[in-house]
Protein backbone atom coordinates (compact mmCIF):
# COMPACT_ATOMS: atom_id res chain seq x y z
CA UNK A 1 0.00 0.00 0.00
CA UNK A 2 1.25 3.64 -0.96
CA UNK A 3 1.56 5.99 1.79
CA UNK A 4 -0.03 9.39 0.67
CA UNK A 5 2.05 12.27 1.01
CA UNK A 6 1.69 15.60 2.72
CA UNK A 7 1.27 17.20 -0.97
CA UNK A 8 -1.00 15.18 -2.51
CA UNK A 9 -3.57 15.49 0.71
CA UNK A 10 -3.75 18.85 0.76
CA UNK A 11 -4.06 19.06 -2.88
CA UNK A 12 -7.04 16.79 -1.97
CA UNK A 13 -8.20 19.24 0.49
CA UNK A 14 -7.97 21.69 -1.92
CA UNK A 15 -9.75 20.19 -4.31
CA UNK A 16 -12.36 18.92 -2.15
CA UNK A 17 -13.07 22.76 -0.97
CA UNK A 18 -13.28 24.07 -4.58
CA UNK A 19 -15.58 21.85 -5.26
CA UNK A 20 -17.90 22.40 -1.80
CA UNK A 21 -17.50 26.82 -2.79
CA UNK A 22 -18.44 25.65 -6.33
CA UNK A 23 -21.62 23.26 -5.45
CA UNK A 24 -22.35 26.01 -2.45
CA UNK A 25 -22.53 28.98 -5.05
CA UNK A 26 -24.60 27.28 -7.07
CA UNK A 27 -27.30 26.74 -4.60
CA UNK A 28 -27.31 29.72 -3.62
CA UNK A 29 -29.10 31.47 -6.77
CA UNK A 30 -31.44 28.29 -7.00
CA UNK A 31 -33.07 28.83 -3.09
CA UNK A 32 -35.49 31.28 -3.23
CA UNK A 33 -36.22 32.75 0.83
CA UNK A 34 -39.04 34.87 1.53
CA UNK A 35 -40.24 36.19 4.81
CA UNK A 36 -43.45 36.17 6.07
CA UNK A 37 -45.81 39.36 7.15
CA UNK A 38 -45.46 38.68 10.69
CA UNK A 39 -40.99 39.02 10.38
CA UNK A 40 -41.03 41.72 8.42
CA UNK A 41 -42.92 43.54 10.67
CA UNK A 42 -40.87 42.58 13.64
CA UNK A 43 -37.81 43.59 11.84
CA UNK A 44 -36.99 47.49 12.21
CA UNK A 45 -34.97 47.55 9.34
CA UNK A 46 -36.91 46.12 6.75
CA UNK A 47 -37.89 49.71 5.76
CA UNK A 48 -36.68 50.27 1.89
CA UNK A 49 -34.78 47.71 1.48
CA UNK A 50 -35.62 44.89 -0.85
CA UNK A 51 -36.58 41.75 -0.07
CA UNK A 52 -39.03 38.97 -0.89
CA UNK A 53 -42.76 38.59 1.00
CA UNK A 54 -44.67 35.42 1.36
CA UNK A 55 -48.29 34.48 2.55
CA UNK A 56 -51.96 33.84 1.44
CA UNK A 57 -53.62 36.65 -0.58
CA UNK A 58 -56.28 37.33 1.81
CA UNK A 59 -59.98 36.41 0.07
CA UNK A 60 -61.81 39.62 -0.67
CA UNK A 61 -58.70 41.92 -0.83
CA UNK A 62 -57.91 42.07 -4.39
CA UNK A 63 -58.77 45.15 -5.91
CA UNK A 64 -57.42 47.35 -9.18
CA UNK A 65 -56.93 50.72 -8.97
CA UNK A 66 -55.86 52.73 -11.62
CA UNK A 67 -52.80 50.42 -13.30
CA UNK A 68 -52.03 48.86 -9.93
CA UNK A 69 -52.86 45.40 -8.39
CA UNK A 70 -53.55 46.28 -4.47
CA UNK A 71 -53.87 42.86 -2.24
CA UNK A 72 -53.35 41.60 1.35
CA UNK A 73 -50.99 39.14 1.94
CA UNK A 74 -51.12 37.37 5.39
CA UNK A 75 -49.25 34.35 7.54
CA UNK A 76 -48.97 33.66 11.42
CA UNK A 77 -52.28 35.89 11.84
CA UNK A 78 -50.22 38.86 10.18
CA UNK A 79 -50.94 40.98 7.20
CA UNK A 80 -49.91 43.38 5.08
CA UNK A 81 -50.80 45.21 2.32
CA UNK A 82 -49.33 44.60 -1.58
CA UNK A 83 -49.31 46.92 -3.96
CA UNK A 84 -47.93 45.49 -7.36
CA UNK A 85 -47.72 48.22 -10.61
CA UNK A 86 -49.49 46.13 -13.59
CA UNK A 87 -51.15 42.57 -14.45
CA UNK A 88 -50.41 39.90 -11.36
CA UNK A 89 -50.27 36.16 -13.35
CA UNK A 90 -52.90 34.15 -14.27
CA UNK A 91 -52.64 31.87 -11.55
CA UNK A 92 -52.83 34.60 -9.03
CA UNK A 93 -56.34 34.25 -7.04
CA UNK A 94 -57.41 35.24 -3.78
CA UNK A 95 -57.06 32.48 -1.20
CA UNK A 96 -53.57 31.00 -3.17
CA UNK A 97 -50.38 31.12 -1.45
CA UNK A 98 -47.93 34.00 -3.11
CA UNK A 99 -44.48 35.40 -2.91
CA UNK A 100 -44.31 39.22 -3.73
CA UNK A 101 -40.30 41.03 -4.95
CA UNK A 102 -40.11 44.39 -3.24
CA UNK A 103 -39.55 46.76 -0.88
CA UNK A 104 -41.60 47.69 2.29
CA UNK A 105 -42.54 51.74 2.63
CA UNK A 106 -42.60 54.44 4.85
CA UNK A 107 -46.51 54.13 4.44
CA UNK A 108 -46.49 50.47 5.27
CA UNK A 109 -47.73 48.85 2.10
CA UNK A 110 -45.14 46.57 0.47
CA UNK A 111 -44.42 47.61 -2.62
CA UNK A 112 -44.37 45.02 -5.10
CA UNK A 113 -42.25 44.39 -8.69
CA UNK A 114 -42.89 40.67 -9.30
CA UNK A 115 -45.19 38.07 -8.07
CA UNK A 116 -44.72 34.64 -7.86
CA UNK A 117 -47.59 32.20 -7.29
CA UNK A 118 -47.02 29.51 -5.35
CA UNK A 119 -48.77 25.79 -5.95
CA UNK A 120 -49.11 22.81 -4.63
CA UNK A 121 -46.52 19.85 -5.59
CA UNK A 122 -49.46 17.46 -6.43
CA UNK A 123 -50.09 16.53 -9.74
CA UNK A 124 -53.38 15.25 -10.62
CA UNK A 125 -53.85 14.34 -14.41
CA UNK A 126 -57.18 15.11 -16.24
CA UNK A 127 -60.08 13.11 -15.36
CA UNK A 128 -60.04 10.27 -17.94
CA UNK A 129 -63.31 10.08 -20.08
CA UNK A 130 -65.13 6.46 -19.26
CA UNK A 131 -63.90 3.56 -21.76
CA UNK A 132 -66.22 3.39 -24.74
CA UNK A 133 -67.06 7.06 -25.01
CA UNK A 134 -65.46 8.96 -27.59
CA UNK A 135 -63.23 12.31 -27.19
Amino acid sequence: MIRPTRARLALSAAVLTGTGVLVYAGFQGALSYYRTPAELAADPDALLSRTRLGGAVVPGSVRHEGGETVFRLASEGREITVRQRGVPPEAFRAGRDAVVEGVLGTDGVFHADQILVRHGNDYRPAEAAPSGTAR
